[in-house]
């Protein structure tokens, strides 16, 4: 699936020149400076996903994957962002099949073939965070689950090209939602995506589906924002379990999430969780 990136335009350069860090309602304009830290701890969160893609395999455990991201992010003198974040107790939310966002690894829980595993990841490098999620499929997967998986990459990467100086916030969600809809899926409306920077979860919130009712910002180059849609088969709603924090789909049909940290340039976006830079 990484060859869909082949098809979209999307620009790799950041600014050369600083911009001066500035309130933006609410929204922090960062420095080629950050923005390169930023890079850095980005590409740690995505090698880590591209390792985990790789060894996700049948029999293993969430717990297993938890402890091999965490050891990894550590390695590369990062710190795991989740790990302890308002309390969630590891270092990747493993989710599969049902389980759409926030699933907790547990040794319980073993991966099986056709599972539908959704990996999600941050690490903070030197004052800053990277965040990104992938869905793996496990071996040979129903049909479905496959073309799920697909779409989410693909409402993913439509929402990105609508990133540029000018844009606002609407014309990601209108690109990610028409992607969505038009393949016979819902979007998730509760779960969005956000700013990143020195905090995990920054203004401004960026969702994936059109609501005249939310503010409507107009993108600047320097900001950096973490696009993440999260589609499911059925229904949109979902419900939490008593774990207080792995959330279900509500009809118990599958759900797919693809995310990745991006940084507004003045032609477009850089992905900084690019997992093939």
């Amino acid at each position: 699936m990484n060859l869909f990136y082949d098809s979209v335009n999307i620009s790799t350069k950041i600014e050369t020149e600083p911009h001066i860090e500035t309130n933006y309602s609410g929204v922090e304009i960062k420095s080629a400076r950050e923005i390169e830290i930023m890079r850095k701890a980005s590409r740690i969160v995505a090698k880590v996903l591209q390792e985990i893609i790789e060894i996700a395999t049948p029999g293993l455990t969430t717990a297993d994957l938890d402890l091999y991201a965490e050891k990894r992010i550590r390695d590369m003198g990062a710190i795991p962002s989740f790990k302890g974040y308002h309390g969630f107790p590891s270092t990747i939310c493993a989710s599969i099949n049902e389980e759409m966002v926030h699933g907790i690894p547990s040794r319980k829980r073993i991966i099986h073939e056709g599972d539908l595993l959704k990996v999600d990841t941050g690490a903070f490098f030197d004052g800053y965070h990277g965040d990104s999620c992938v869905t793996i499929c496990i071996g040979k997967v129903a049909k479905e689950a496959l073309h799920l998986s697909l779409v989410a990459q693909e409402s993913l990467m439509a929402g990105l090209t609508q990133i540029k100086p000018g844009n606002t916030l609407s014309d990601i969600a209108e690109a990610v939602q028409n992607q969505v809809e038009n393949a016979g899926y819902s979007i998730v409306e509760e779960y969005t995506g956000h700013g990143v920077g020195r905090n995990l979860h920054e203004q401004p919130t960026v969702f994936n589906f059109r609501n005249n009712s939310l503010p409507n910002l107009k993108l600047r180059p320097g900001m950096v924002l973490a696009v993440e849609p999260i589609l499911n088969a059925g229904s949109k709603s979902s419900r939490v379990l008593k774990d207080r924090w792995t959330v279900v789909t509500a009809d118990k049909r599958l759900s797919a999430q693809w995310e990745h940290t991006v940084a507004v340039t003045s032609d477009g976006c850089e992905i900084l969780t690019d997992r093939n830079s």
